[in-house]
């Protein structure tokens, strides 16, 4: 890190193995290390100090790190904090970034990427200026029901974080049954409209003469039928947000309307004269690849580059297989807290059935084996027999070995681009190691699932 001559560190955490660490880490580096134990002294030693990077924990006894950050913020909005955390939830991640921390991390530390994070903060502080930093603020917390703590999910929450406190327009993409609206819901309830209403609609589920008026409304008499005044979506989501869902199945005559509003903030009701403004934020999700449909003309060019301003991929389950087992705990919770009752435990056979089966229909088809299991277990334990036979016949055989895959040498071409994913999540140089390129492996992935 030698860009990072003269510059200083705080460390606050409450445990001093964790600052004797990254003075170990960083006693060859031309960096200065200063500590504090708590919140309350980080603040001290921070006036006092000046540091260009501050890392803290989240959790500091009863202490959060999150109100911490809050108080840095107020008294210094351009401050570099990265926050470290043994618990890698999506609200704790998309609070902290929604907060402005640089980034956070996971413990235990990974040392080359921790080391590689500090000297992109350190990099940063130096180039940092009042003119291009905002102070970012939000609502409380929600419970946005995103579950994962992989490397891919990590990002997702960081995205989350940095784009709700804005009113960006957001284009989630990805596969059904990944999560597209609950990531909707999180951008809301983590946005300065989070009290508002947030409504969603399915634009692949209303026919092309019902889509226009559900969105925008209509005037009595403006069609047969019209038999009284009717306010859209949009009116109705006044000040909140609309979620369209399947926007790219929508017809091509309410791209030209929707596209209006998000040029002028403007509507017209069905058979109406009068522009009616409205603000609405609206966040869109597609399964398809819209920059192909609008090259085919089948999608506007120009609405995608108006809901593409702020893109999310959501990355399907299969590429996350370590997700698994907290989604499985989750859904298993869920359940029983809506029948009263049900299975406690997960046999060690189902579970690594369920963490080796590819998901084709994602967290959605896991959610449904998992409610199917709980409806055919008999007693407080899931076991092979419970899950639907396509997921159980893919599993590991009486045996314990896999089916399919008794010989090292017999690995799909699947599994080794899923494995070479989830490496690369973890440490971006394995692509390099081995001659690829992110954009090479999505076209790989998209190959074999073609």
């Amino acid at each position: 890190m030698s860009d990072a001559a003269q510059q200083k560190i705080l460390i606050i955490d409450d445990e001093t193995d964790v600052h004797y660490s990254f003075e170990r880490l960083l006693a060859k580096e031309p960096v200065s290390i200063v500590t504090a134990a708590n919140g309350e002294e980080g603040l001290r030693v921070l006036k006092k100090e000046n540091p260009d990077v501050v890392v803290m924990d989240i959790r500091m006894g009863k202490e959060s790190g999150l109100d911490v950050l809050r108080e840095i913020r107020k008294a210094k909005p351009q401050q570099i904090v990265i926050m470290m955390t043994a618990y890698g939830t999506s609200q704790t991640a998309i609070e902290a970034m929604k907060l402005g921390a640089y980034d956070y991390t996971l413990k235990p530390f990974e040392i080359p990427q921790l080391k590689d994070l500090l000297k992109r903060a350190l990099r940063a502080a130096q180039e940092l200026n009042s003119e291009n930093v905002l102070a970012i603020s939000g609502n409380p917390d929600a419970n946005n029901g995103i579950i994962g703590s992989s490397g891919a999910m990590q990002q997702i929450y960081k995205l989350i974080g940095q784009v709700a406190p804005t009113d960006a327009t957001v284009l989630v993409t990805g596969e059904s049954g990944t999560g597209k609206e609950l990531v909707a819901h999180a951008i809301h309830a983590n946005s300065k409209r989070g009290n508002a209403l947030f409504m969603a609609i399915n634009c692949a589920a209303i026919p092309e003469n019902l889509l226009e008026s559900e969105l925008f409304g209509h005037e009595k008499g403006s069609f047969t039928g019209a038999m009284a005044q009717r306010i859209g979506r949009f009116e109705q989501c006044d000040g909140g947000t609309l979620f369209l869902d399947e926007i790219g199945e929508m017809p091509l005559a309410v791209q030209s309307k929707l596209l209006r509003i998000l040029q002028d903030g403007e509507l017209l009701r069905v058979g109406g004269s009068k522009p009616i403004k409205v603000s609405v934020r609206i966040i869109a999700a597609t399964n398809r690849d819209l920059r192909e449909a609008a090259r085919k003309k089948i999608f506007r060019e120009d609405l995608f580059y108006r809901l593409n301003v702020f893109s999310i991929n959501l990355p399907p389950l299969r590429m996350r297989l370590g997700d698994v087992n907290g989604l499985v705990t989750f859904f298993m919770n869920k359940w029983r807290k809506r029948n009263s009752g049900g299975p406690t435990k997960i046999s060690e056979d189902a579970l690594k059935i369920l963490t080796t089966y590819p998901w084709p229909g994602n967290v959605r088809e896991l959610e449904n084996c998992i409610q199917r299991a709980a409806v055919l277990a008999n007693g407080d334990t899931i076991t092979p027999k419970d899950l639907p036979p396509e997921i159980a016949g893919s599993g590991p055989a009486e045996n314990g070995t896999s089916s399919e895959t008794s010989s090292p040498g017999n690995v799909s071409l699947a599994d080794a681009c899923r494995v070479i994913t989830e490496a690369a999540s973890r440490d971006e140089s394995v692509l390099k190691q081995l001659g690829l390129t992110k954009t090479v492996l999505v076209k790989l992935e998209n190959f074999i699932n073609s």
